[in-house]
C-alpha cells in the first residue's frame, strides 16, 4: 500500500473511531434508550463498527512501536540499531496484514447479501438439449444448497417430456444465500454430445440463470389494485390436465407488465402466495436495476451478478472442464462441479469481486 493510501486509510479509521466512541456514549443516554427505533439503528451501526475498531486498536499499537523503532534507527547505537532492524521487519509484516484485513472490512456491504434468494433457471438456445441442461443446473444448485444445509422449495416449473425444464423457479433459504449465489446470474453454456444425437456431434446449448434477493413485505409494497389475478386449471407436460379445479394462478402487475404464474400446489391459496413471493422479488430486482442504471459513475464490474445477458460460464463435457469467463478460471473438475461442488468457483469470484471493490475505493 502506498504511503498516501495508508495515510488516507488511517485518517478514515480515526473518524470511524470517533464515531464509535460517540455511539457508545449515545447508547447509554436514557433519551436514546427510550427511542426504540433510534436505539436499534445505533446498535446496528455500533456492531458494524466494532469489528473495525477491534483491529484498529492493535494497529495503533503497532504503529507506535514502529515509530519508536524507526526513531532508534536515527541514533548512533549500531548494536541496538541491528536488533531494531530485525524487529521492524516483523512489525512491518504485521502492520501490512492488519491493514489488509481492515481494508476488507471497509468494503461496503450489500444489504441483500443476508437475504434468502429466488433462483430462476430457463432453457435458452438448443431445444431439448437446452432444457436438459437447465435441469442439470437445477440439480447442481440443489446439491450445492444441500451441502450448505440450506432449504430448497420449488415455486414453479415447466417440465418437458424428456426430463428437462423450459423453466424452473425455486427458493433457497437458511443463511446468507444471496451473497453466495448472486454471482450465478447470467448465461451458462454447455458443450457436449446430446443424448438424442446419433452421429456423435458436439452441440452448444445455453440456459439462463437469474438470482433474485427474496423481497420482504417492507422492501416492496404492492398495491392490490395494481394486480390482475387470473385462475385456471393447471396442466402438465403436453397440455394434459393434472387438476380438476381452477387452482393455478397467474398474477399480472399492471404498472410494469410483469407476469408470474404458479400451478405446482393443489391449493389456489398456496399458488397465489408463491406467485406473490416471486413477483415481489422480481419487482425488487427491477427497482434495484433501475437505481443502478441511474448511477453514471457505476463501476463496470467483471463479476457483476446483475448482468443476466452476459455469458458467464462454459461447461465442456468432452474435455471435462468448466470455465468461468469473468475471471478466466478453468477447472478440470466438471463432474464434481455438476454434482454441486461449487465452492472453488464461487470463492474465486468473491475474491475477484472484493479486489475490484478495493481498487475502486482507492481510486475514489
Amino acid at each position: 500500500m502506498s504511503e498516501n493510501n495508508q495515510n488516507g486509510l488511517l485518517e478514515k479509521l480515526d473518524r470511524i473511531e470517533d464515531r464509535y466512541d460517540e455511539i457508545t456514549q449515545l447508547l447509554s443516554d436514557p433519551e436514546v434508550i427510550n427511542d426504540t427505533d433510534r436505539f436499534r439503528k445505533l446498535s446496528m451501526e455500533h456492531n458494524e463498527l466494532s469489528e473495525v475498531i477491534q483491529s484498529y486498536h492493535p494497529l495503533k499499537e503497532l504503529n507506535r512501536q514502529i515509530a519508536e523503532d524507526e526513531e532508534i534507527l536515527e541514533s548512533e547505537d549500531e548494536e541496538l540499531k541491528s536488533i531494531v532492524r530485525e524487529e521492524l521487519d516483523d512489525l512491518y509484516a504485521q502492520q501490512e496484514k492488519l491493514l489488509e484485513e481492515i481494508r476488507m472490512m471497509l468494503i461496503p456491504k450489500d444489504p441483500n447479501d443476508e437475504k434468502n434468494t429466488i433462483i430462476e433457471v430457463r432453457a435458452g438456445t438448443g431445444g431439448d438439449e437446452a432444457a436438459l441442461f437447465a435441469a442439470d443446473l437445477y440439480r447442481m444448485y440443489t446439491r450445492y444448497a444441500e451441502s450448505k444445509g440450506w432449504k430448497i422449495e420449488n415455486m414453479s416449473e415447466n417440465p418437458t417430456g424428456v426430463g428437462g425444464y423450459k423453466e424452473i423457479i425455486f427458493s433457497v433459504s437458511g443463511g446468507p444465500v444471496y451473497g453466495t449465489m448472486k454471482f450465478e446470474s447470467g448465461v451458462h453454456r454447455v458443450q457436449r454430445v446430446p443424448e438424442t444425437e446419433s452421429s456423435g456431434r458436439i452441440h452448444t446449448s445455453a440456459a439462463s440463470v437469474a438470482v433474485l434477493p427474496e423481497a420482504d413485505d417492507i422492501d416492496i409494497d404492492i398495491d392490490p389494485n395494481e394486480l390482475r389475478i387470473d385462475v385456471y386449471r393447471s396442466t402438465g407436460p403436453g397440455g394434459q390436465s393434472v387438476n380438476t379445479t381452477d387452482s393455478a394462478v397467474r398474477i399480472t402487475h399492471i404498472p410494469t407488465g410483469l407476469v408470474v404464474q404458479c400451478q405446482d400446489e393443489k391449493s389456489q391459496h398456496k399458488n397465489k402466495a408463491k406467485a406473490l413471493k416471486v413477483l415481489r422479488s422480481r419487482l425488487l430486482a427491477k427497482e434495484q436495476e433501475e437505481q443502478q442504471k441511474k448511477r453514471d459513475a457505476q463501476r463496470r464490474s467483471m463479476v457483476s451478478g446483475g448482468d443476466r445477458s452476459a455469458k458467464i460460464r462454459t461447461y465442456n463435457f468432452p474435455q471435462g472442464r468448466v470455465t468461468d469467463h469473468r475471471i478466466n478460471l478453468t477447472l478440470y473438475d466438471l463432474e464434481n462441479v455438476m454434482n454441486g461442488d461449487l465452492d472453488e468457483l464461487i470463492d474465486q469470484i468473491k475474491v475477484a469481486d472484493r479486489m475490484e471493490k478495493l481498487e475502486t475505493m482507492e481510486v475514489a
